[in-house]
């Protein structure tokens, strides 16, 4: 598989062991392959039993330069977090101990208001990106505040570090529980117009606007259509949350006795486009991921925050059969993990604890949630033309997993194939594991596990015992 170009120049060769997902598999283990990575960060050429010297001077590469992967290493697509409150970052790991609604007016909006000063903002925002970074997040859908200042700063930040991230400057004009924390209907879209034209003026080449009413029962009516209108006129993205927990939907019927349903709200405001993505979801009915389906809207599922705050247990498989994309989210803070690897490991549990409910309720499996983590992520933000998976011509966003590393959390033992190698590492891996990150190309963290940079470490087994 090659895209051969006679002014393409190649920046990085691996060869080694690959993992990914296709559309018509859920998981496909390379072995013996070689990927080649041009000066633009796109994978140029992908070979399977390559005659190396020959593709080097076919690409017009130093085949001594290739780096190798070890025996017990392997590349897989970056992974896709497509909720996270970059805001609420600050709190990751406490306050777990209310129900959704009274979570928000106890925690997050006084926490969210801090915001406005941006000393804060760049010490929180700093280690959000950082610490996701680190645990192989390439890709992040970030809620931030209402501040445009703030938010800006969270899309600068990304930027620096090398993250892929849609960032969404948070928009409510209805908050009675914390008053200070909103913004007049007018200022919402005066300061959401703002946000739009500064970061995109930055022209930063992969960090990009969302548009984001924070939840329906935030929002007036108005304010929700005028960000359908600002979302479709500049071809935005859209992100929010529905249908977390049965206190919300039953607010949201109270408060919009116009509209049948928690997804007509978002509808009727053109809030739903194939570039939307609605955290959570647990109690959408069939009729209403119809109506996802048809628009071509994603949702993202977030395990650990559906339980950590008793939201309820999304039902994956259904939605999947409904064919509505579905991505993973950590919901930090809602969630006390920022790692999709701990959303991976949650989403199985609950797939789990459904079929103990129902025996008839076919469990997922680590296939297909590894494909939710990382190709699914991506449909769910409608970037699979660019990322999700080993494809030439998208754009090279790649974990260096080591599941051998000095002092890490996994055991190998004799026999285990990399399928057996790659399940260990999503049930038990952690930061330590993932020895470098890319995107688009450009190496944007290296961990002191892997050293010197760019050299190969082949594993004995003596070694990973």
């Amino acid at each position: 598989m090659s895209l051969n170009d006679a002014t393409t120049r190649i920046e990085h060769v691996f060869s080694g062991t690959f993992a990914h997902s296709t559309q018509s598999a859920a998981l496909e283990i390379l072995e013996n392959c070689v990927l080649g990575v041009d000066d633009e960060g796109k994978i140029a050429f992908i070979e399977k039993d390559p005659d190396v010297d020959s593709l080097s001077k076919i690409w017009g590469f130093d085949a001594s330069e290739r780096i190798k992967l070890g025996q017990y290493e392997f590349l897989m697509p970056g992974m896709v977090d497509t909720h996270i409150h970059a805001s609420q970052y600050s709190y990751t790991g406490t306050a777990l101990d209310l129900p959704l609604l009274d979570w928000l007016n106890t925690y997050t909006f006084p926490v969210e208001a801090q915001y406005k000063d941006l000393d804060f903002a760049n010490n929180v925002y700093t280690k959000v990106v950082r610490r996701t970074l680190k645990n192989g997040t390439t890709t992040a859908c970030y809620f931030a505040t209402i501040h445009t200042d703030a938010s800006l700063l969270l899309g600068e930040l990304a930027d620096k570090f090398g993250q892929r991230a849609l960032v969404g400057k948070v928009c409510m004009d209805c908050n009675s529980a914390v008053p200070q924390y909103k913004e007049s209907p007018d200022q919402c879209k005066a300061e959401t117009d703002r946000f739009i034209i500064e970061l995109l003026k930055k022209e930063y080449s992969n960090v990009k606007p969302v548009v984001t009413p924070r939840f329906a029962p935030s929002c007036s009516a108005s304010l929700l259509s005028e960000l359908g209108e600002i979302a479709n006129n500049n071809k935005l993205h859209i992100q929010s949350h529905i249908s977390e927990n049965k206190q919300e939907v039953d607010l949201v019927k109270t408060l919009f006795q116009d509209c049948k349903s928690y997804t007509d709200v978002y509808l009727k405001h053109n809030l739903l486009t194939n570039k939307t993505v609605m955290a959570h979801g647990c109690h959408l009915t069939d009729e209403e991921l119809k109506i996802f389906h048809e628009r071509g809207s994603a949702i993202a599922h977030c395990p650990n925050s559906n339980i950590s705050i008793c939201s309820g247990m999304l039902n994956v498989r259904n939605v999947l059969n409904h064919k509505v994309k579905l991505g993973l989210g950590t919901d930090v803070a809602g969630g006390y993990s920022p790692s999709i690897l701990d959303a991976i490991r949650r989403a199985l549990d609950t797939s789990k604890a459904l079929t103990i409910q129902d025996p008839e309720h076919q469990t997922l499996t680590f296939e297909e949630v590894f494909r939710l983590a990382t190709l699914g992520g991506s449909e769910a933000l409608s970037l699979d033309d660019q990322i999700g998976n080993f494809v030439v011509g998208k754009d090279f966003d790649a974990l260096r997993v080591n599941v051998c590393v000095p002092g890490g959390p996994i055991d190998l033992f004799p026999g285990e194939g990399p399928k057996a190698v790659l399940e260990k590492f999503l049930n038990l891996g952690d930061d330590r594991n993932i020895t470098e990150v890319y995107v688009a190309g450009r190496r944007v963290l290296v961990t002191e596990h892997h050293w010197p940079p760019f050299t190969s470490i082949v594993w004995t087994q003596n070694q990973c015992k």
